[in-house]
């Protein structure tokens, strides 16, 4: 019983989740003012061919560096969790 319980939470609380996410249009971004003026000046202003490569790196750098630093800090810190240890290393317990 308690099984089912906590079954039914789960798929409720999923439920919850998922609900506001019936009213998003997929597809149908909204249109800026901002998105014309990067695909018409964004050559020129970046000095780059690729508008997608300009606005990551060169408009949004330390935006992209933080994220990168997100990432790098999340995969050392899973490394360092699920490291093996060498032959003849033992773990410390306190």
């Amino acid at each position: 019983m308690k099984q089912i319980l906590m079954a039914a939470t789960v798929l409720i609380l999923l439920g919850g989740f998922l609900i506001p996410a019936i009213g998003l249009e997929f597809g149908n971004p909204a249109y800026a003012d901002m998105d014309e003026y990067m695909i018409e000046n964004g050559q020129e202003l970046a000095g780059i061919n690729n508008i997608v490569t300009a606005v990551l790196f060169d408009f949004r750098g330390f935006d992209t560096l933080g994220e990168a630093t997100v990432l790098f800090t999340a995969v050392l810190g899973i490394g360092l969790v699920f490291r093996k240890l060498r032959a003849g290393d033992e773990y410390e317990y306190e």
